[in-house]
């Protein structure tokens, strides 16, 4: 999550308001209907601010709410969608969100500086960790590399959170830019796996940069781009050796193909689409890229306001 005017309300916003076992078992998975037949606009709940996303394998798609931590879920098929996780409260929200192994919800807490697990069959908060106090802002997760990864934008840690433990930071060192102090200035924000799976991906707002990091010791190592950017960028996508970079000022995701060890990617193409206000995010499913608008300034004061995924071939 970024962008220079619509970061700052939302900010502004939130500081006026102020690892379980999976429990039961998971809602039945959705059977996968052509991709011609699904519908290519998806829209969320009215006063539904979303952010993240995360996709089941059987197309079930499930966003968070920046304005009160709720979760939606919507079936990709059918465009049919329900609130499972309701409001959590003044000054909660959920930013990025992915499913791990078991089929539980790994949700970033953004500025309360939590971590919550949330069953991705009823929505309910199985467990919530505190991973950070202070002046922090915990964005975005991916799961690999020995449990789950969080990105804190004005930090310069990532949190790890093993099975069923609480989580650690694991400062960024090596080629890292630092990031100003004082949560003004936007650092670590998206977050992947690379694609042999042994490092991880964290682009730098600051520096308008990509890194690769030793999930072992925090060091990072710029990637080597040929052309292409990921200025403004959100969230990242790994897809077999293909980068998906979601660029929200910029209403567009650049696409690369990228090393399998991530030390450098090469420019493809860069996908826009009208239907794209200020995106964040996105996820892969069925061939289509999915994109998550948070639509930052959009007036978000009234509870009318709603915002929509969109889908576009991958």
């Amino acid at each position: 999550m970024t962008g220079p005017l619509g970061r700052r309300s939302f900010l502004g916003a939130a500081a006026a308001l102020g690892g379980a076992a999976l429990v039961g078992p998971l809602a039945p998975l959705a059977r996968a209907r052509p991709a011609a037949s699904r519908p290519d606009t998806l829209h969320t709940p009215p006063g539904f601010q979303p952010e993240g996303i995360a996709v089941s394998p059987g197309g079930l798609a499930y966003t968070g709410s920046l304005l009160d931590g709720s979760v939606y879920r919507v079936d990709l098929a059918t465009g049919a969608g329900r609130i499972i996780t309701p409001t959590l409260g003044r000054g909660e929200a959920s930013v990025g969100l992915k499913l791990d192994g078991p089929g539980r919800l790994l949700v970033a807490g953004g500025a309360s500086g939590r971590i919550r697990v949330v069953h991705a069959g009823d929505g309910r908060v199985l467990a919530t960790h505190q991973a950070a106090t202070g002046t922090a802002f915990v964005n975005d997760v991916v799961v690999g590399c020995g449990g789950a990864w969080f990105t804190d934008s004005f930090n310069d840690v990532l949190y790890f959170l093993p099975a069923g433990r609480a989580p650690r930071a694991v400062a960024l060192s090596g080629e890292w830019a630092p990031t100003p102090p004082g949560g003004q200035v936007w650092g670590a924000n998206g977050i992947e796996r690379t694609p042999d799976g042994r490092a991880l991906l964290v682009v730098n707002d600051n520096v308008r940069a990509l890194f690769r990091v030793d999930p072992r010791t925090g060091a990072a190592t710029e990637v080597e781009l040929d052309g292409g950017s990921v200025a403004n960028g959100d969230g990242l996508v790994v897809h077999g050796r293909t980068l998906y970079v979601v660029r929200n000022q910029d209403q567009a995701v650049d696409v690369f193909t990228i090393a399998a060890d991530a030390r450098r990617a090469g420019f493809v193409r860069r996908i826009t689409d009208p239907r794209f206000d200020e995106p964040t995010t996105a996820a892969v499913h069925g061939g289509r890229l999915y994109v998550v608008n948070a639509a930052f300034d959009s007036d978000w004061s009234d509870p009318a306001t709603a915002s929509t995924i969109v889908s576009c071939p991958s």
